[in-house]
């Protein structure tokens, strides 16, 4: 039991300060949707639901318009919101870079602005940066991929040694009227308790996306998945230019008939093949997560990925994010990720005060040690 005590509080200090930064900037992102939807129509005004929307192809026409005179700019895809007051998000590409995504208004074709002039989407990119990788680039990622699998294991070795185990009502008592250190512990135990599967939870998703190509394959083998298959291509034809995308999205509709339109990724080479993602009536994901791929030359259908049919490895690996960002329960679960991103100050705080009184406690045994001895 004391070399858990040990590994517990040694990882709890090493990992303090990142899990904080994670943590804090987790609790922002629960509810980055809501967030960055007010701000964003605070600035480019309010999107009045009049009517059915435009076809994709006049809005993609809309913005190349606005980029005719600038030459090797291509659209490399576009969001369609469920939302209905929602607009829509064209993000254009010049040579390996996008470029500022542009909001468009999804019923009159009018760019709204963009997005190095919306002030919440730069904040929520810098939060992003330092929830993902600690504003490090790839050594961040990996560092917060780490830190991400530490806190998991704090979590883990908290709940082993979590006091209530012995006797359950005291484990959830804080005691206000006793000696600070005992209402130190307190606070330390039942935050610990309360938050520690949540932790533990966002903290192995995390690890796993960071380092998707080391547990990716692993998930696949437990769970019995091939994953074999290779991405899609479109077959070149001499002399044979892409399809419109009229007829393209008439085949890819008739696949998922009862669907609504997410995202159209376009091909960036010759030989990609044009991906389009619908959201089922069944899906719960915001923007549907069946795709269809179809080949741009010839418009044949060449992959279909329907939620509803996906093997058990990526069922597994769809549902991490709704463990990772709380929204498995829905508004409840997303209000307390809320308080599971503060624990780890609370917890941080509180075992370094557990600490530094253990600390000098050992500083006075050595101390009459050493008087004991000298007489």
């Amino acid at each position: 039991m004391r070399k858990s005590y040990k590994l517990h509080r040694y990882i709890g200090l090493a990992v303090g300060l990142i899990a904080i930064a994670i943590g804090l900037t987790g609790s922002l992102l629960v509810f980055h949707d809501e967030i960055s939807d007010f701000l964003l129509h605070r600035q480019i005004g309010a999107i009045t639901h009049s009517g059915e929307r435009l076809p994709v192809e006049v809005i993609l026409n809309q913005v190349k318009t606005a980029y005719a005179n600038q030459l090797g700019v291509t659209i490399d895809r576009i969001y369609m919101s469920a939302k209905p007051n929602a607009p829509a998000i064209v993000v254009p590409r010049k040579q390996e870079s996008d470029l500022a995504e542009l909001y468009v208004n999804p019923y009159t074709g009018v760019v709204l602005g963009n997005s190095q002039e919306i002030f919440s989407e730069r904040f929520f990119n810098v939060v992003y940066e330092l929830h993902y990788s600690l504003l490090a680039g790839k050594t961040g990622y990996a560092i917060a991929g780490i830190a991400a699998l530490l806190m998991c294991i704090l979590s883990i070795t908290g709940i082993l040694l979590w006091p209530g185990w012995r006797k359950l009502l005291n484990g959830f008592k804080i005691k206000l009227n006793a000696h600070p250190k005992r209402i130190n512990f307190d606070i330390h135990k039942v935050a610990g308790i309360v938050t520690a599967i949540f932790i533990a939870l966002t903290g192995f998703t995390g690890f796993c996306w960071n380092f998707s190509d080391f547990t990716n394959p692993i998930i696949y083998a437990v769970t019995f998945t091939n994953k074999s298959a290779s991405e899609p291509v479109s077959k070149l034809i001499p002399g044979k230019t892409p399809l419109e995308l009229t007829d393209q999205l008439k085949t890819a509709r008739a696949t998922f008939p009862n669907a609504m339109l997410g995202t159209i990724y376009f091909p960036r080479k010759p030989e990609d093949a044009l991906s389009i993602r619908f959201k089922l009536p069944q899906d719960d994901d915001e923007n549907g997560l069946s795709y269809v791929y179809l080949d741009q030359y010839s418009g044949q259908v060449l992959r279909v990925d329907n939620i509803l049919e996906i093997p058990l490895g990526d069922r597994v690996l769809n549902f991490f994010e709704p463990l990772h960002y709380g929204t498995f329960g829905r508004l409840p679960t997303r209000i307390l990720y809320v308080f599971v991103g503060l624990a780890p100050l609370i917890l941080f705080i509180t075992g370094f005060v557990m600490w530094r009184y253990r600390y000098q406690e050992n500083l006075v045994h050595i101390g009459v040690n050493k008087a004991t001895i000298t007489k």
